[in-house]
């Protein structure tokens, strides 16, 4: 069913290997100089392949900067006929899309609330019936990969044969580094599932800070994605919306020049041998950290059988909180990110947590 599903906004995606793919330019269209301002800025780089801006912005609260809607179509239209470039916009419904598609827009993409909402994307799919469009789809929210394949699903069943996916982080309540949480193992499984997906990163959404945009690009060309789509603006100071993690043109360019694009495999029998040997000691690795998982286990099948007996309850939030706590101190001595020791810990004490409500639930 996905086995022809390609991104090819252009020409062939296959020119596009050995470099990032790079989707570029303002958060919002703000007004029709900004806009050619900054298109033009990314023009004389060269290494710009579409140029991106929010016509339509959904915000998360009332009374902010929402975007200049229809009007700002026009800009992008004249962005295309004066550079040369693919111009692509975000779409959350189906007037959206018949209202960018009038303007020739080449790249439609779903925005990461509306990917999360099933409604709302099966409304923009069929919008976008005989249409031939790219479409690119960022994650959901939520960290669902199954919605965000199912949101891609969605958009193949109405025929659309371009399509691509955008990795922008996950919402996150905790105070982290990044605006948003990566947790790269989500779009590193949908690579795995779907390899022949091109599969984008949006660096400035996971930064939510300019400064951090350049590490997160690395970090994405290390796992070898295929591409980045940074949010640029000719003045990010005065931007209406997402101000700090934007970019200038200039500053775009030079985190191009910086990055260290990565080989996907190994060059000679001799680079495969060594890091088969490696493998084989991760691997043993691995089968100890199974078998200490095991133990721990047991003794937790033995302190839920002491609570089931004693009529204690399960969950204890002291209990969980100085393991976590002295867990993480431990762990930056090791030098294992907080992130990590969260993350990990976490899933361990709800697999604990599972294993002592299953003895508590079916008493003998």
């Amino acid at each position: 069913m996905l086995e022809n599903l390609n991104l090819l906004p252009l020409n062939e995606w296959e020119e596009y290997k050995g470099r990032p793919f790079m989707i570029a330019g303002p958060c919002s269209a703000e007004t029709e100089k900004q806009v050619m301002d900054t298109a033009l800025g990314l023009k004389a780089l060269g290494k710009v392949d579409v140029y991106r801006a929010g016509i339509w912005k959904p915000r998360t609260r009332p009374n902010s900067f929402e975007g200049v809607g229809s009007k700002g179509l026009p800009w992008l239209k004249k962005v295309k006929q004066e550079t040369g470039l693919p111009i692509s916009t975000e779409v959350a419904n189906a007037k959206h899309v018949y209202e960018a598609l009038k303007f020739g827009v080449d790249i439609l993409w779903i925005g990461a609330r509306t990917s999360a909402n099933p409604f709302a994307v099966q409304e923009i799919a069929d919008a976008m019936k005989g249409a031939d469009v790219s479409v690119l789809i960022k994650n959901p929210v939520n960290p669902d990969l199954d919605l965000w394949i199912g949101a891609m699903e969605r958009i193949h069943q109405a025929g659309i044969k371009k399509i691509g996916m955008i990795h922008r982080g996950f919402s996150t309540y905790e105070k982290i580094k990044y605006r948003n949480l990566p947790q790269w193992q989500i779009p590193i499984e949908l690579k795995s599932r779907l390899p022949q997906i091109p599969l984008l990163v949006d660096p400035s959404h996971i930064s939510g800070r300019a400064d951090l945009v350049f590490d997160v690009s690395q970090r994405a060309m290390d796992l070898n994605f295929d591409g980045l789509m940074v949010e640029t603006h000719i003045n990010p100071k005065v931007a209406l919306s997402d101000a700090k993690q934007q970019v200038t043109p200039e500053e775009l360019g030079q985190i191009i020049e910086q990055l260290v694009l990565r080989d996907p495999k190994p060059h000679n029998n001799s680079e495969l041998n060594i890091l088969g040997d490696l493998r084989q000691k991760i691997d043993w690795i691995d089968d100890q950290l199974l078998d200490l998982f095991e133990q721990r286990m047991e003794i937790v099948k033995h302190i839920g059988e002491y609570k089931r007996d004693n009529n204690i309850s399960v969950l204890q939030n002291s209990r969980w909180e100085e393991i976590i706590y002295t867990s993480i101190e431990k762990g930056a001595k090791k030098g294992l990110s907080r992130e990590f020791i969260n993350n990990t810990f976490k899933a361990i004490h709800q697999e604990s947590i599972n294993h002592q409500m299953e003895i508590l639930n079916n008493r003998k």
